[in-house]
């Protein structure tokens, strides 16, 4: 048995142990989406978090996911393997930085993107994620919306709703560094490839593109559409499960910076050993758990934005 097969099988033995589920974004190394129970979306992630009946949860992704299946799951252990996964986005806004922005604009409810820390959460009124902000917002009585902390989705919202939008200046690094001349090359070396794009990416990018939508609403366009060919405006991470599930289609990343570092991190090494040591627990005080399940349960009831 060779050693990668061997960690596979260890891996496999221990979630029996542990009574454990793996869940892995679209965006982990492939290695990693193959021993997952569940690959998909921050939104996909957050109901399968919420539904799981299994004791553990090895969290695949960066810091905030983990926070978010431990805030829905108070009863369960929540692992990130990587402790240092973290997300630059997320980091963008405080808590106290909210809170002096709500006191700017009393009166407006505070719609936060999924990609915040358990504080931020916490501070708001409901979430959303890239595959359900539109149907979101909509869905709120207010003619004007605080929106955080991405700028490009709230700029892809803005242009989808007739309520004002007043936007946090954060942004996704990995979404940021793409310019609109790499999507024209990109459209120059594959003239009969279709466009899809994440909504981090900038309004200047997204202009060029025939679909924009979350990583698991990538996967149904290509899915179904008849195109045998896919420029992909996104992490590189989803190319793994683009092309396994599309086997006779063909997808270019328009980007080699579309890489993200914190979503690169996890290993089948690290999730081994996350598994043998219950390493590394995600704990949430029960003060700020509370608040952010509010924000959390508020979106997951609406059923906005399914991935189907």
């Amino acid at each position: 048995m060779n050693p990668h097969t061997e960690r596979v099988a260890r891996i496999n033995d221990l979630k029996k142990t542990r009574q454990a589920i793996i869940l892995a974004h679209n965006y982990q190394r492939g290695e990693v989406q193959e021993i997952a129970d569940y690959v998909g979306d921050s939104l996909g992630l957050s109901r399968e978090a919420s539904a799981t009946r299994a004791r553990v949860i090895v969290f695949c992704g960066v810091y905030f996911m983990a926070e978010s299946a431990s805030i829905l799951n108070p009863e369960k252990v929540v692992l990130l393997p990587v402790r240092e996964a973290g997300c630059p986005l997320a980091d963008m806004l405080s808590a106290p930085q909210l809170r002096e922005w709500k006191q700017a604009y009393p009166g407006r409810p505070v719609v936060t993107y999924i990609n915040s820390s358990a504080e931020v959460k916490a501070e708001s009124d409901i979430c959303c994620t890239s595959g359900n902000a539109v149907s979101i917002v909509a869905s709120l009585e207010s003619d004007e919306v605080l929106f955080c902390p991405d700028m490009n989705l709230g700029a892809y919202v803005q242009a989808r709703t007739r309520k004002k939008l007043i936007i946090w200046k954060g942004y996704c690094a990995t979404h940021a560094w793409v310019t609109p001349e790499e999507i024209l090359e990109a459209k120059r070396q594959h003239p009969a490839a279709k466009v899809i794009a994440h909504p981090e990416c900038a309004p200047e990018v997204l202009r060029y593109a025939d679909h924009v939508t979350s990583t698991a609403g990538m996967s149904v366009y290509a899915r179904k559409s008849g195109c045998r060919e896919f420029i992909i405006v996104t992490e590189a991470g989803i190319l793994h499960r683009l092309k396994k599930e599309n086997p006779g289609k063909r997808f270019y990343l328009a980007s080699r910076r579309l890489l993200c570092p914190n979503m690169k991190i996890t290993t089948l090494d690290s999730v081994a050993r996350a598994l043998e040591r219950m390493e590394h627990q995600i704990l949430v005080s029960e003060e700020i758990r509370g608040r952010a399940a509010g924000a959390l349960e508020r979106m997951l009831g609406l059923g906005a934005g399914s991935e189907k």
